[in-house]
């Protein structure tokens, strides 16, 4: 089943965010390579397509996993948690219905 991550970032965390990517990243390029992700990115404060002076709020993942426990499980372990970029996060099961 799918599941939507919506993590939010803690004030102040865009340089602590910027370090930590890497280690992110090649979490997302593990679901990537099992054909588990379907979307993710990053939520700009500006109304803009890339960051701008604002930065970034939080983030938005939309993945395959077996239960929202593996799903729960999964983000908790993710350096933008463990490290503390997300103050918080919230896990939804989510139902694909357009495109």
């Amino acid at each position: 089943m799918l599941y939507v991550i919506v993590g939010r970032d803690a004030p102040g965390s865009l340089d602590l965010r910027q370090r930590v990517r890497p280690q992110h990243l090649e979490r997302m390029k593990v679901l990537m390579a099992e054909h588990r992700l379907t979307l993710a990115g990053p939520c700009p404060v500006d109304d803009a397509p890339t960051p701008g002076p604002g930065g970034i709020s939080g983030s938005v993942i939309i993945a395959e996993f077996p239960s929202l426990d593996e799903a729960r499980r999964w983000i908790a372990a993710d350096p933008y948690v463990t490290e503390g970029v997300f103050e918080s996060v919230e896990v939804r099961p989510f139902i694909k219905a357009l495109p």
